[in-house]
């Protein structure tokens, strides 16, 4: 026996054909961009709240560690990264939920960086709302005569996105058992909690400010 966490799973819900021609796709992309020929970075939004669950910690017999809960003020805290793994992690901070216009920013960041490098690029995500809007779509064209292109996940194989990894550990190990005042206190964390994985991981770390007419 181990002692080991659980995780959440959608599995049951994955469609074993889809998922398998997707994974071979994946594979060949990884191969080529461990070659060199390509870039290839995973690219996914997650979400922090003010109140951190509970870890496990060590504290003398007979003893409780308590977390004091504050009153809650302030809004959820939303991240949006781009991740090469052992090269780079790009990310930018939202109030609230991540929406189209910031996807959008972030994207357009990618395609200036990829046309300036004069590489193919791969964003390798998942089939979220914003991801595959309308608009967005509408930017695919000019994105690829820019060099960038989107790999679509199949649906509920999160696993496949190394990003996720990188969220789970932020989460339970950088900001595990803290509570913040504001969401200001807490986007320092987040940013610090970022700085140490880049460092643990041996990548990069870069934040992208969104402009104040362009967040939703």
């Amino acid at each position: 026996m181990i002692w080991k966490r659980a995780r959440k799973s959608h599995k049951g819900k994955q469609d074993p054909v889809i998922r398998e021609k997707k994974q071979a796709d994946l594979d060949m992309l990884e191969l080529a961009a461990a070659a060199g020929e390509i870039d290839l970075k995973y690219l996914d939004e997650s979400g922090f709240c003010a109140w951190s669950e509970p870890g496990y910690t060590y504290y003398q017999r007979g003893e409780q560690k308590h977390l004091e809960q504050t009153k809650r003020r302030g809004r959820r805290l939303s991240i949006i990264g781009f991740f090469q793994p052992l090269i780079s992690f790009i990310y930018g901070l939202v109030i609230g939920g991540v929406g189209r216009k910031s996807y959008i920013q972030m994207m357009e960041y990618e395609a200036l960086d990829t046309q300036k490098v004069g590489r193919i690029r791969v964003i390798v995500q998942d089939n979220g709302p914003i991801h595959r809007c309308q608009q967005v779509q509408q930017l695919w064209s000019k994105w690829e005569q820019m060099g960038l292109y989107m790999f679509f996940l199949s649906a509920y194989c999160s696993q496949m996105n190394p990003i996720e990894l990188e969220w789970q550990h932020l989460k339970k190990d950088e900001l595990c058992g803290q509570i913040f005042d504001d969401e200001l206190d807490l986007a320092y964390a987040v940013m610090d909690g970022v700085k140490a994985r880049g460092e643990k991981g041996n990548y990069s770390t870069q934040r992208i400010k969104f402009d104040s007419n362009r967040s939703g």
